[in-house]
């Protein structure tokens, strides 16, 4: 045996013991006569001595050994004189009478150590190294867990695990697909899923009832912090079920997660809040509810005093900053100069502080009495000590998104967004379509598979734009983990809304005529859910990114730089495929 413990597991009850241990050396530490090297594997570190009085050229062998040798150590569990009570371990040592390399190492190109010395960009490189380190390891271990309490969740309800397939056919809506071309069709090409949704609801249309996979899945978009071109869904799919149904099982299962890897108890119900609202109040449809500070709009109280900005505008609204009346004008300057960055691209802002003696002291008072600036505070609710903030523009939407992006900055500068407080919600009632501006026609806010809300059903006729749907979102601390819809079951709605969308029925029928055959044969009602592992696991571990949930993650780029990917093809592979590479005009 290589090993008989690992480095971790030894206590103090094991003195005396004869043990042998393998791993990784940490670092090397030589005072007078005894020579000290920190062993480490995935389980913890454990202490070696090596003592010139009892072996000399052992105590030699060990001088010479490099952070990140592989060796092997045979010696006696002993009592630590100097004990270290940040570690497992720290109560013992090993006294080692033998010692073996089993693969010298380079010096690492960055420490390994929890507090790295390198940088995002190196660590990636060598990702394989960066993995041995203990915060990147305990992510993967989190991960590890979190998929085994998924499965037993799932198993304990009845679902079954059923693997969809990897090829698959392309599909024009939603994000971008990536392609795989065929060696033996040629000119044609599979796709890389973006998820399984019809694959899954054709399980239900076969009779498998209750369908999870823990799956990998697609999307060739743009990359940002909690994105990856490939990344991993916890997808469900259930029969006979309402969205009531779905909403309680995936509530259960997520209540289930925080207790048994976060030892959260939640007990209360979920907040559900309509889509509309979440817009109207915080701006998003992801709103971060571990604090209040929801938006009031102002048009009443503001509108028609003079103040061409705000008698200009479409929309006023204002946030109340509870305790930051406090603020110094250079604070205020910092939160005005934060709105008007262009990824924002608000204008402006006004403020407007109650004083101690309920007096409102404002950025315009000039336009303003005081009697206003009282019918202001009432409000917002507001009281002496208290900051209020104020956005405008000509665009609702647009302007309370940028008030969305305030209220998050004043809750991370006020300390309200602690990654150790959960609130979770349910966002609801969404709209089945969206206009976009670079197709000129409505497309599915979620997938053209959802169904509609059956009392809005007679508006597909009338108007569409006001059509909402039976789609749900979980939200927990301004983040979507998850979302799903009840599915349209019945292939005249379904022929509809693929006519509204703007298909053609032989562009529907070639795109999407398997699943809409398949309902012709009795299809149950069904709906479904998607969680995002990589969210999921990001959220628990108190990370800003998913990046370092997934073991070897893609640059913000999309590229792996330890694999080098993607690369060029050679020209032998270009032509098996019967492609060609055009290169773009000087």
């Amino acid at each position: 045996m290589y090993r008989t413990n690992t480095c971790g597991e030894l206590r103090l009850t094991d003195a005396g013991k004869k043990v042998t241990l393998a791993g990784w050396v940490q670092r090397v530490r030589k005072m007078g006569g005894m020579t000290f090297v920190d062993l480490r594997d995935r389980y913890g570190l454990t202490q070696i001595v090596f003592n010139i009085e009892n072996d000399a050229s052992l105590t030699e062998e060990a001088n010479h050994l490099g952070r990140e040798y592989v060796i092997q150590v045979t010696g006696t569990v002993a009592e630590r004189t100097s004990k270290n009570p940040h570690l497992p371990t720290g109560d013992i040592e090993i006294i080692a009478e033998a010692l073996k390399v089993l693969n010298p190492s380079e010096v690492p190109p960055f420490t390994i150590e929890d507090e790295s010395d390198g940088g995002d960009d190196l660590r990636m490189r060598y990702r394989y190294l960066d993995l041995r380190r203990n915060p990147v390891r305990r992510n993967l271990e989190l991960r590890h867990r979190m998929t085994m309490e998924v499965r037993r969740y799932l198993d304990g309800k009845g679902f079954l695990e059923i693997e969809t397939p990897m090829l698959v056919g392309s599909t024009p809506e939603g994000a971008r697909d990536f392609v795989v071309p065929s060696r033996m069709n040629p000119g044609q090409f599979y796709a890389l899923p973006q998820s399984p949704q019809t694959l899954k609801q054709l399980l239900m249309v076969s009779g498998i009832d209750r369908y999870f996979q823990i799956v990998k899945c697609f999307r060739d978009e743009d990359l940002r912090a909690d994105r990856q071109p490939e990344f991993t869904q916890i997808d469900c799919e259930m029969s006979y079920v309402e969205q009531d149904d779905i909403i309680s099982l995936f509530e259960g299962m997520a209540k289930h997660l925080f207790k048994e890897l976060r030892g959260v108890e939640l007990t209360e119900p979920f907040i559900r809040m309509p889509w509309a609202d979440a817009m109207k109040y915080y701006g998003s449809d992801k709103p971060d509810m571990r604090f209040d500070m929801r938006f009031v709009e102002l048009m009443d109280v503001l509108k028609g005093h003079g103040f061409s900005v705000f008698d200009n505008a479409e929309y006023i609204g204002g946030i109340c900053a509870k305790g930051a009346a406090s603020y110094t004008r250079k604070q205020i300057d910092e939160l005005t100069d934060f709105v008007k960055r262009p990824q924002i691209g608000a204008k402006g802002m006004v403020y407007a502080r109650v004083e101690a003696d309920g007096h409102v002291k404002s950025s315009v008072d000039k336009f303003y009495t005081q009697e206003v600036l009282q019918d202001l505070k009432k409000a917002m609710n507001a009281e002496p000590g208290d900051l209020i903030l104020i956005l405008s523009g000509e665009d609702t939407m647009r302007t309370r998104k940028q008030l969305c992006e305030l209220r998050l900055e004043m809750g991370r500068r006020l300390g309200l967004r602690d990654k150790n407080k959960f609130a979770c919600l349910w966002v609801v009632d969404f709209p089945m379509f969206e206009w976009s501006e670079e197709e000129q026609r409505l497309m599915a806010m979620h997938h053209p598979f959802t169904h509609p809300k059956d009392e809005d059903i007679a508006l597909l006729d009338t108007d569409p734009a006001a059509v909402r749907a039976d789609a749900y979102d979980m939200v927990v601390n301004g983040v979507e983990v998850g979302g799903g819809s009840i599915r349209i079951h019945d292939s005249a709605l379904q022929a509809k809304m693929f006519e509204i969308l703007g298909f053609t029925p032989e562009k529907a029928q070639e795109q999407f005529g398997f699943l809409m055959n398949a309902f012709k044969f009795g299809a149950p009602p069904h709906g479904g859910l998607a969680y995002g592992l990589d969210r999921w696991v990001s959220l628990f571990a108190g990370l800003d990114s998913i990046r370092d949930c997934i073991a070897f993650p893609k640059n913000n780029s999309g590229r792996d730089v330890m694999l080098d990917a993607p690369a060029a093809l050679d020209q032998k592979q270009l032509d098996e495929l019967q492609l060609e590479i055009v290169k773009p005009a000087e």
